[in-house]
Order: C-alpha cells, then sequence, then structure tokens
C-alpha cells in the first residue's frame, strides 16, 4: 500500500528591518585576488617525488640562485613540495599590513605538515606584486573569515604569513558621487533603499538605477566617507527572498519557515504526497498528536495540517517524523519544485 501525505499550506511574507550595510556594497571596495608559486621545505619525506620534474627545476633555480650549480637530475630530495599561494588582499590594505594565506601543494607530496613556505610574490591579475608570504604551514585549526576551513594533508594556512608591499588606492575622500550595489537583484529592496536613505535626508541623494544598483550624491557638508557612515547604518525595510538550500553530500536543508506549498501529488518510490487543505486537522484512531497544528496518523503514515500553517519547513518536519531519509527528502523537495508546487528558489550545493 501507497504511503499517504496530507499536507496544508499557507503564504508568509517576509520582510525584515535591517541595516543598508547588511545588504549591500560599496562599488569599488572589494578584495582582490591573489596568486603565487613556491616551495614548501622541511617536510618529513611527505615531499613531490621524483616525478614531479617542476619541482626539482624548481629546486635547482633556487639553489642556482645561492651560488649552487645543481641539475634538476641530481637532485633526490623528498622533503620539498611544490605549491599553489592564494590569498584574498582586502580592500585599504596598507603597506605592512599582515594577512593569511593558503597553500596547496601542485605535486604529488602526500602532506604539508611542519613545513615552512618560502617566499613567495603574490602577484594580481595585472601581473604586479602585491604582497609576499613566507612561515610556517599549519595543517586544519581555526577558520579564517572569506576562507573555507583547510584541513586536507595537502593543503594549509600560513597565518600571518603575507605582507603588503604594495597599496590599491582607493580614494573615496574626493569624490561627489558613489553607488552602492545590492548583494541581490530584487526591485522592492533597490526602493526601498532609495526611500530609506532620501528620508533620513529629506532631500534626493539616492536614486535606484536598476533592481540592484543605487546612485548616491553626497549632500553639502559632509565628506564621503561620513555620508557612507551614516547610510550603512540606516535601517529600511528588506524582503528577503525565499530559498531552500540544499548539500546532497551532507544531505543538509535550509529553508526558510514561511515557504509556500502549493497543492500537488508527488509519489517518490513507496511514498505519494498528496498536498491539500483542512480547516480543522484531521485525527483518526491511532493517531499522535505532535502539536495544535500537527497530527500523524501511524496506522497509515498520514499527515494532517491546520489550514494556514503547513511551510517547507514542516513537510521536512513531518517527513522526518514518518522515517524518511534525508535522500528521499531532498528528491522529494526536488520533485515539488519540477512541479511548481514550491515557487521558492532551490540551490543544490
Amino acid at each position: 500500500m501507497k504511503k499517504i501525505l496530507l499536507i496544508l499550506l499557507t503564504t508568509i511574507t517576509t520582510i525584515y528591518a535591517t541595516k543598508i550595510n547588511d545588504v549591500s556594497s560599496v562599488v569599488g571596495v572589494r578584495d582582490n585576488q591573489l596568486i603565487g608559486y613556491s616551495l614548501v621545505v622541511g617536510l618529513k619525506k611527505t615531499g613531490d617525488g621524483t616525478t614531479s620534474k617542476f619541482t626539482l627545476q624548481s629546486i635547482s633555480n633556487m639553489l642556482k640562485s645561492m651560488n649552487i650549480d645543481m641539475k634538476p637530475i641530481d637532485i633526490k630530495s623528498k622533503n620539498v613540495a611544490a605549491v599553489v599561494v592564494t590569498a584574498k588582499l582586502k580592500p585599504f590594505a596598507r603597506q605592512g599590513d599582515k594577512f593569511d594565506v593558503i597553500v596547496s601543494s601542485i605535486g604529488d607530496s602526500k602532506s604539508l605538515e611542519g613545513g615552512i613556505l618560502l617566499m613567495t610574490p603574490l602577484k594580481g591579475v595585472d601581473g604586479k606584486i602585491y604582497a609576499l608570504a613566507q612561515g610556517s604551514v599549519t595543517i586544519g585549526g581555526r577558520n579564517v573569515k572569506g576562507a573555507s576551513s583547510v584541513s586536507h594533508p595537502t593543503s594549509g594556512m600560513v597565518y600571518d604569513g603575507g605582507l603588503v608591499e604594495r597599496e590599491i588606492n582607493i580614494d573615496l575622500y574626493n569624490k561627489k558621487f558613489i553607488t552602492l550595489s545590492l548583494k541581490e537583484a530584487n526591485f522592492k529592496n533597490s526602493i526601498a533603499v532609495q526611500k530609506a536613505i532620501n528620508n533620513f535626508y529629506n532631500t534626493q541623494v539616492a536614486v535606484a538605477i536598476d533592481p540592484k544598483t543605487i546612485r548616491l550624491k553626497c549632500p553639502e557638508n559632509n565628506s564621503m566617507i561620513e555620508f557612507l557612515a551614516q547610510v550603512q547604518d540606516i535601517d529600511m525595510d528588506y524582503k528577503v527572498s525565499n530559498k531552500i538550500i540544499i548539500n546532497e553530500r551532507t544531505g543538509t536543508i535550509i529553508a526558510g519557515v514561511g515557504i509556500e506549498i502549493k497543492p500537488v501529488i508527488i509519489t517518490h518510490g513507496d511514498i505519494t504526497i498528496k498536498i491539500k487543505e483542512q480547516n480543522t486537522p484531521s485525527k483518526p484512531n491511532g493517531s499522535v498528536v505532535v502539536d495544535s497544528e500537527l497530527v500523524i496518523g501511524l496506522n497509515e503514515n498520514e499527515i494532517y495540517t491546520k489550514k494556514g500553517t503547513t511551510t517547507v519547513a514542516n513537510l521536512v518536519r513531518s517527513l522526518q517524523k514518518l522515517g524518511a531519509t534525508p535522500k528521499d527528502i531532498i528528491s522529494i523537495l526536488e520533485a515539488m519544485k519540477s512541479a511548481g508546487s514550491i515557487s521558492a528558489e532551490l540551490r543544490v550545493i
């Protein structure tokens, strides 16, 4: 016998009060990606083998710069690994500022643990050197904002290993106009930002150009720095776009609490989901009352909910009560999205 799930639905408007700084960024004020190539030395025979020709050539070139003439074919060391070094140069970084760098093996090294990164020039997309990196490589450890946690033995971090040598100048002080970019394009939010700023200054200083861009004019007797500091702290009504984020590898599902589910019937394996509305949840014999809005009929594995209360979050909770696996729940949500039962954006990562 097919298992039938009877689900009800609701719609909740998701509008929140937030600061402009949380939903937008200043155009031109951004991170810059840096990259470099170097060697990690001091490994305990876990470095690149003789098959990594570029590593041997790099060692030979390094020794030659130190007046030691050694041919690559004569180098047998396993304590060295060739690596790519990557980092983000923060906006307004000044000479001498330190930052973390990520080190990743590109040869056949087994581990970079305990190694020392040799001095590495870090270049931008224009080919110019903006920083130098050097220091002890750490495997695992703390998270770095803007970079994922590194715990693989062939990748590591050099904390405070980067040193800024060349600054990227961003002249905000002398500007009269500046542009804000919303993190997500939305016509209502663009207008909301324009309205909030103009109401704050009681004059027309902001114009929404498109659903993502707002053009600002600095008021008289204000510097651009003062103006932006005030603008970013202004409260506004922000409409959040409903999303369902699914990680198929881990089975993790993240969804807003008010995502609407429209009537639909979906069959998945031996489970049939029937979504409809009821004014009062049915309470058949043998059922278990979870709360005032959710009842599970254990005999038929049916779900009954009160009209105007069901969301994707309720659906997932109900499926879990019935013993559905994360893989089953993900497949059901994907099918419901394809059928048009879920209007929110569904993103698989």
